[in-house]
């Protein structure tokens, strides 16, 4: 039975899934980096608390990855998405009163959750309803909140503050809240994308691609932390182009993120999701390398926004190699797709640890640290050449994921 919505339905679907990934992700954890300052000169939070506060969003992020299925199998997956929105929205508003340490991380902490339930359920619920040649647009549509949200930290993030730090939260809430009841009715009524949570065990003959898959995925971590991290700081300070100039890359990064999802999500509908995913990496590997070697004001800031398109625009190749590899298989679908999110959040959790590790242990060198995430992204594009091909032929009937 054909189970696709008409055109208007899946419109409202894809918009709903933009609303919820630019309020669970792209505002909830991407806001807080130009929040950091204000913090600490404000003594909210001292600054080492500040920094611990920041990774609760990510360690919700793990958790949530973890229980978005469970939690999708209880209550749905239209109401689930539904209640994270809520959720995330309502801890903006909590943020707004600096009561202690552990309320902070609390609220953190779950507004991390919401995040990462949001990653594993959103694009699911969505795209079995949508027809086959608009998957790929569709998905990139969806994750442009991740984009937005960037975007957003480098351009209305500052402007709230103006406002005093307080107001700044709850603008964010106001924001999300918004975004969260503008989109409520909009999510399909039947999803496709909740499962059972045991269920949706990967066929064996796909567990080879699968394994590439995550592979794939955890390098594609490592890769992207440094210049997601340290970019601001490496112009600032490494390049000694100022704060202000360092401002500007930050909104350059955000414009990339915003193309991001939309540019791969269409290089995959044109090309192939495993071509689009193979040019993804080889412009990131070259970006990488003009940021660590050029001087000049042009080729950087060129790099840099090929580097901000990357975070939010792999997610819709990987979800889509996982789609094409597990075809017609939705609970298999959703459980590959949550597996793939928890590496990706865990070894970006450790990326993180261990890249602050390196910077301290090599005087701030901030050229180390992009050669390593460069590093590993020659990794992740020399193994999808050389294996890649034998990953699709454990699954013959999906060429076009080559």
């Amino acid at each position: 039975m054909d189970t696709t919505l008409d055109r208007a339905a899946a419109t409202r679907a894809i918009l709903a899934g933009l609303c919820a990934s630019l309020v669970g992700i792209g505002l909830a954890r991407f806001a807080y980096t130009p929040l950091i300052p204000p913090l600490i000169e404000a003594h909210w939070f001292a600054a080492q608390d500040v920094v611990f506060l920041g990774a609760a969003n990510l360690v919700g992020y793990l958790a949530g990855a973890l229980a978005g299925r469970p939690l999708a199998a209880r209550l749905g997956s239209r109401r689930t998405l539904q209640l994270m929105m809520a959720l995330a929205s309502l801890a903006f508003f909590a943020c707004a009163l600096p009561l202690s340490v552990a309320w902070f991380f609390g609220w953190r902490f779950l507004s991390g959750l919401s995040g990462g339930i949001i990653m594993v359920l959103a694009a699911l619920s969505i795209l079995p309803q949508v027809p086959a040649e608009r998957r790929g647009v569709a998905s990139g549509a969806i994750f442009l909140g991740l984009g937005l949200g960037i975007a957003a930290s480098g351009t209305v993030v500052p402007l709230l503050l103006n406002e005093g730090l307080a107001a700044t939260w709850a603008g964010l809430g106001v924001l999300s809240l918004l975004l969260t009841v503008v989109s409520w009715r909009w999510w399909p009524q039947a999803s496709a994308a909740a499962p059972a949570a045991g269920g949706g065990r990967a066929p064996a003959h796909a567990g080879f691609a699968l394994k590439l898959i995550y592979a794939q995925y955890a390098l594609k971590a490592v890769g992207l932390v440094p210049m997601m991290v340290f970019l601001v700081d490496y112009v600032a300070r490494g390049l000694h182009m100022g704060t202000h100039t360092a401002a500007l890359f930050w909104v350059v990064y955000g414009l990339g993120a915003t193309a991001g999802p939309m540019l791969y999500g269409v290089l995959g509908d044109r090309f192939g999701i495993g071509t689009a995913t193979r040019i993804a990496l080889a412009l990131q590997i070259l970006a990488a390398t003009v940021l660590v070697l050029a001087h000049g004001l042009a080729g950087l800031l060129a790099a840099t926004f090929v580097i901000g398109t990357y975070p939010p625009g792999i997610v819709p190749l990987t979800l889509g190699r996982i789609r094409h590899t597990l075809p017609q298989d939705v609970p298999a679908q959703g459980a590959a797709w949550s597996r793939a999110t928890t590496i990706f959040a865990l070894f970006q959790a450790l990326a993180g640890y261990a890249y602050s590790w390196i910077f301290a242990a090599t005087g701030g060198d901030h050229r180390v640290l992009m050669e390593i995430g460069a590093a590993a992204l020659a990794v992740a594009l020399v193994s999808d050449l050389l294996l890649a091909r034998a990953a699709w032929a454990a699954v013959p009937t999906q060429a076009t994921a080559r």
